[in-house]
């Protein structure tokens, strides 16, 4: 059996049509995990998804993606200067068929923020939804820890999402 091979690289505006497919798959597999839903993602215009796309090379914040060896995007990361919070990791996604330790693509991608978000303090925080279990655990064993603080997930606030931080 071999391994995969995949690379990483910031997105561009290019990328859009790939920056969609894959915020499409992202909702679809983990509906609760994102800040918009399917419908409202299915309406954005070619400009929104050019406009993401540009984010891997915007000041103060960063898109990457994780690139099969066959060309298919198996995963994304993002982040931004939040001005409450500092650096803020967003849009964490990765197809299933390359989860888990053995994979390193949450590991890489992970470390690509972790990266960028020294250049702008010295914590990453990021906000999980509370029923997101694998995400959690995936975050504790990389060094985040809760904060005890919880906001409303804004699609059902019956619910929350809960604030990690990582010191860098």
């Amino acid at each position: 059996m071999t391994t995969p091979t995949y690379s990483l690289r910031p997105t561009a505006d290019a990328d859009w049509r790939e920056v969609r497919d894959l915020r499409l798959e992202m909702i679809r597999d983990s509906p609760s995990a994102y800040m918009e839903t399917l419908e409202e993602a299915l309406g954005r215009d070619e400009a929104e998804w050019r406009m993401r796309g540009r984010r891997g090379f915007a000041e103060h914040g960063i898109a990457v993606a994780a690139i099969n060896d066959t060309g298919r995007w198996i995963g994304t990361m993002a982040g931004y200067v939040d001005p409450t919070v500092g650096a803020l990791l967003v849009g964490v996604y990765v197809a299933p068929d390359y989860r888990g330790r053995d994979a390193g693509v949450t590991d890489a991608l992970l470390s690509a923020i972790e990266d960028w978000a020294r250049t702008e303090g010295e914590r990453l925080t990021l906000h999980v939804h509370e029923h997101n279990t694998r995400a959690i655990a995936a975050y504790e064993r990389r060094g985040f820890s809760a904060t005890g603080e919880t906001i409303p997930y804004d699609l059902d606030p019956t619910t929350n999402e809960l604030e990690m931080v990582k010191a860098l």
